[in-house]
């Protein structure tokens, strides 16, 4: 059996060396292929350098060719009357020089250039272009990661320790953090939750992250987590269990990520206006799974040939129609007749854990 075990392991580690060369070998790949695109570049870059500097050579050639046959000019009028057109010539060529050496100077690595103003500028072009290539392969990473090499022995991972100050609750959300095992080999998480009323635990959550926010649980109510680890060999022991406690009371206000087009919100979200004559529903921050609640809504301005309802809707409700005109929301229109009507319960009409067993107030 030891010597099977150990054939077994060298054959396992062997592939598992021979996968990270090859790995090596794929990216030394990707490096070359780089290394030959930026030497082609700097090729291009220095073809066109030398032609850009023969242009200005043979354009400054002829400029002095024409100035030694303008100097030959024996009659004194006929040199005024071309001076001006040499000074133009002269001054035209100055300012293109400048201008292509300080392109040439802004846009090449490794350049400097100094001037001074005026007609006799003197310039300073150290290495307009850098023939060298500005790399260095950092292998830091890499090195320090082969060097940790090394073998661990796999077992199931130990318990998960919770982080109490790092857990929190806020409105109908709980944020729970925990951190690995010491000394164990971790592959992921599974995050647990009862039901908030002391029922039984289940999963809420299975990855690698140390920490998790839960939304959409119930208000006023003390829920119960827990953590536990895995690995490929098994899972690990679970944490303590922490409590932490919903708010007792919802605030919230219209949600703007779910506001349908031609909707605007004012007041920090507390008040909703819109010029369409559309419907268009607006939903609040916060939904509600269970429980008795009641908010109130207040009419600012209110145009008769308009008809706005208010009530519940799921958050799949239709956008742009009335509430109530679909089955995914329950409302009363303004202009209804609502005399004596106070309350509306709504039980198992979504099944449950949705949005039965409602009562809303219209005041």
């Amino acid at each position: 059996m030891p010597q099977e075990s150990s054939l077994s392991l060298e054959k396992q580690v062997t592939a598992q060396v021979d996968a990270i060369i090859e790995n090596l070998q794929r990216r030394k790949h990707e490096l070359m292929e780089f290394i030959h695109k930026e030497k082609e570049y700097k090729l291009r870059s220095l073809k066109a350098e030398v032609s850009s500097h023969g242009q200005r050579l043979q354009n400054t050639t002829s400029l002095i060719q024409f100035c030694i046959e303008a100097l030959k000019e024996t009659d004194p009028l006929a040199f005024l009357q071309i001076g001006s057109l040499l000074l133009a010539r002269v001054r035209n060529l100055e300012t293109s020089w400048i201008s292509d050496l300080d392109d040439s100077a802004s846009a090449t690595d490794g350049s400097t250039m100094q001037m001074s103003s005026g007609r006799n500028a003197s310039y300073l072009l150290a290495s307009m272009f850098n023939p060298e290539l500005d790399l260095t392969l950092d292998d830091r990473g890499v090195t320090h990661a082969i060097r940790q090499l090394n073998f661990i022995q796999m077992k199931p991972p130990g318990p998960v320790v919770i982080i109490p100050e790092e857990c929190s609750a806020e409105n109908n959300s709980v944020t729970i953090a925990w951190q690995p095992p010491p000394t164990s080999f971790v592959e992921g998480y599974v995050l647990e939750l009862d039901d908030g009323a002391g029922g039984a635990f289940r999963e809420v959550y299975c990855g690698k992250e140390t920490i998790c926010t839960v939304d959409g649980l119930h208000f006023n109510s003390l829920y119960n987590a827990r953590v536990r680890s895995f690995n490929s060999t098994g899972e690990g022991g679970y944490s303590d269990t922490i409590s932490l406690q919903t708010a007792e009371v919802a605030w919230f206000t219209f949600d703007p990520s779910l506001i349908a087009h031609g909707v605007r919100l004012l007041n920090e979200n507390n008040t909703a206006t819109t010029d369409s004559y559309e419907p268009r529903l607006i939903l609040g921050s916060v939904g509600f799974a269970r429980g008795v609640h009641y908010w109130e809504f207040s009419v600012d301005k209110y145009d008769a040939s308009a008809d706005p309802s208010f009530g519940i809707a799921r958050i799949d409700a239709a956008k742009d129609e009335m509430l109530g005109k679909d089955d995914k929301g329950w409302g009363i229109g303004l202009g209804s007749s609502i005399a004596g009507f106070t309350r509306v319960e709504l039980k198992e009409e979504l099944g449950p854990d949705q949005l039965s067993g409602y009562s809303w107030v219209i005041k």
